[in-house]
């Protein structure tokens, strides 16, 4: 058994969990000390250049949820979470030193907004920190894919076949061990409130197809009803293109993109479904889903800023408009087209949108009005509940025409429309004036 030196820091980002947590689990077997840090980064919840928050009141709510959830889940392990609303490079600085931190932990992030962050946080770190980081975010691990991240094929199926055939995942580390009670610091932290981060407070709509809390709890009490509970993942195949009420998909995507719930969790469970339960068609639907996830996080980690590009991965040269009128219509659910503005409305009441309903009004927002589809990348971070930087953007470059979609489709969002509404029961519930806002 190895000696335990050294104070360790971890710095929470999008690993907002104890379970199957390289950092964590490495940290707690190497040091005698160790403490977690969590930043309301106030960079998050500024004015974007578009005239809308980077972060809206339901993603932020959710977020303020998760890092409650991180925050007792730790205690649980007696490791103290620092919880503050400062940029991290002067938080980090700050505590790194006050606490006399050898060893300094965290989970590698590489689009750019995040490794800038994580640059500044680096250099004003004492240089005789040992800085460790890790690959936390896949499905398949980067050291398991059978070919270089920056040869990762640009066509889903043949990342999808390539990985299938040759990839192996691995197994979920284990939760760690309780670090001694004289690990925990004296001082108690706080998350901010909604008003602390400049938002508005919110009552959750009647009418949601999202009514679940943040946090590894609640993501283990989703996994535990729509797998073992209700056995809705043997209908997920047929059902996955719904609109309406909470089991029509998994809506395992917000605690995916908060980390709160690990790619790995998802996939062992359902191996273990299809061992005790049933193996089908849906069962193989939902990896493949997890498996587009990762197809995702790759094409950014191949093309780098390019995923934030007007042209997209493929330097496409689209005459795009740059209507502020425009978007206002499409944002505020007015435009001709009643089945986009009925999921408009609906992400604007609840923070959420069906995946058949994101796909149409992308595609009305980027090839009907041909407007600068970053605008809506931008709106969709700044409002959904389950906001992912490389399924986002990696959506709407595919939607827009300039990212992997081989064949560049537009949708026709009125035989959509009649196909996945026949009897328009969704768009009357959200079209109606409600009262309730």
């Amino acid at each position: 058994m190895q000696t335990k030196k050294g104070n360790a820091l971890i710095w929470f980002r999008h690993d907002l969990r104890i379970s199957d947590h390289e950092a964590l689990f490495h940290a707690t077997n190497r040091h005698q000390k160790v403490v977690a840090y969590y930043s309301f980064d106030p960079a998050h919840y500024a004015n974007t250049k578009w005239g809308f928050k980077k972060t809206e009141r339901f993603r932020a709510q959710f977020l303020i949820e998760s890092v409650q959830q991180l925050q007792k889940d730790l205690a649980q392990l007696n490791i103290s979470l620092i919880i503050e609303n400062r940029a991290p490079a002067e938080g980090l600085s700050y505590w790194t030193q006050e606490l006399g931190t050898t060893d300094f932990y965290f989970q590698t992030e590489w689009t750019s907004e995040e490794e800038h962050c994580s640059q500044e946080v680096e250099k004003k770190l004492n240089p005789n920190i040992s800085i460790h980081q890790f690959y936390g975010q896949f499905l398949f691990h980067p050291k398991d894919l059978p070919f270089h991240f920056s040869s990762t094929p640009e066509v889903f199926t043949v990342f999808r076949k390539k990985c299938e055939k040759y990839a192996t995942i691995d197994p979920c580390l284990p939760t760690p061990q309780a670090m001694e009670k004289s690990n925990l610091l004296e001082q108690t932290f706080h998350c901010p409130s909604l008003a602390d981060l400049g938002l508005t407070s919110f009552e959750k709509h009647p009418n949601t197809a999202f009514p679940f809390k943040g946090g590894s709890a609640a993501a283990q009490e989703r996994l535990d009803h729509y797998f073992w509970k209700s056995k809705k993942l043997s209908f997920y195949k047929q059902t996955r293109n719904g609109l309406l009420g909470k089991d029509y998909s998994s809506k395992f995507s917000a605690w995916l993109a908060n980390g709160s719930l690990s790619a790995k969790e998802i996939y062992w469970q359902i191996k273990k479904y299809e061992q005790e339960v049933a193996k089908n068609q849906s069962t193989y639907w939902l990896i493949f889903e997890l498996i587009w996830r990762d197809f995702f996080k790759y094409i950014s980690l191949k093309h780098g800023t390019k995923i934030f590009k007007l042209g997209g991965i493929l330097n496409k040269n689209y005459e795009w408009q740059n209507s502020a009128h425009e978007f206002k219509v499409w944002a505020e659910g007015k435009t001709p087209e009643p089945f986009v503005n009925a999921n408009m409305i609906e992400l604007n009441k609840t923070g959420w949108m069906s995946n058949r309903g994101r796909q149409n009004v992308a595609s009305y927002l980027a090839k009907n009005i041909e407007l600068d589809w970053r605008i809506g990348a931008a709106y969709f971070e700044a409002m959904l509940l389950d906001y992912d930087v490389h399924s986002n953007y990696g959506n709407w470059l595919y939607v827009s025409g300039v990212g992997n979609d081989p064949r560049d489709r537009k949708f026709n969002v009125s035989l959509q429309a009649e196909r996945y509404d026949t009897n328009g029961k969704f768009q009357r519930l959200w079209n109606q004036n409600t009262l309730f806002e």
